[in-house]
């Protein structure tokens, strides 16, 4: 199961189009829209934010026959699937995340989200141009490799009606801390990370880790946020041989 980030625009095919012919060929992939993103018209809600979307995914689950799942996720995505593992630690396998932060830091600066949101969506709103400003500032380390055809993709997606009526920042779920639960997390899990990820640095990645029992880190150089988009091939492959590693421990 693939789950996307929480940018504008973000849904699972656009995060991890680019990676998914690197990924095993002989699984199946589950691309997963969360609430209010990509085609998953959702109206606004005031619930913990990943315990609301960890609801979402067991109906999806249960709807759709699937007692367990490896989950690759980006961002809010990796925050939602560690709490589905804490919650639900029989609906999980393994996990790879990607840029997520499940747990506050004061390393890291919390208003870098908020403030991207809000200039994307405020003065004269939304924009193709506006979405390379934000793309290639915050997603991608090679500004100039980000490609048109997404830009233009992930503005279409952020302009949808209930995008829109999320815009401002409100209605999106309050935010959630759990680092309590992370602990108690006993699934092989990947810390996949971008070297130059402006939201929060490998340091970042490798202290979360170190509080989980079975959790390995590692570190994709030249990449941002979207390391997957980037580097889709280097990517995919730390992902496969993950998935498919034999635990020693």
């Amino acid at each position: 199961m693939l789950l996307h980030g929480g940018g504008p625009g973000c849904s699972s095919r656009l995060d991890f189009g680019p990676c998914l012919p690197h990924l095993p060929a002989d699984r199946r992939h589950l691309l997963v829209d969360l609430a209010q993103y990509g085609d998953s018209a959702a109206a606004p809600f005031d619930d913990p934010a990943l315990d609301f979307h960890v609801a979402c995914l067991v109906g999806l689950l249960d709807d759709l026959a699937l007692d367990q799942v490896d989950v690759v996720a980006q961002s809010l995505g990796g925050s939602v699937a560690l709490n589905l593992a804490a919650l639900h630690p029989a609906r999980v396998g393994r996990i790879v995340l990607t840029g997520s932060q499940p747990v506050p830091s004061p390393s890291n600066d919390p208003g870098v989200a908020g403030e991207a949101r809000a200039r994307y969506y405020g003065g004269s709103g939304p924009s193709p141009a506006k979405m390379r400003e934000l793309l290639a500032s915050l997603e991608w380390y090679d500004a100039a490799g980000v490609p048109e055809a997404t830009v233009q993709a992930r503005f279409a997606n952020s302009v949808t009606p209930w995008a829109m009526a999320v815009a401002d920042g409100s209605g999106r779920g309050r935010a959630q801390d759990i680092g309590d639960r992370l602990p108690g997390i006993q699934h092989p899990t990947l810390w996949l990370w971008g070297a130059h990820d402006p939201f929060s640095s490998p340091a970042y990645a490798a202290a979360v880790a170190a509080t989980m029992p079975r959790a390995d880190i590692a570190v994709l150089a030249n990449t941002a946020h979207h390391p997957q988009e980037e580097r889709p091939y280097a990517y995919g492959r730390l992902v496969t041989e993950f998935l498919e590693r034999k635990e020693e421990r």
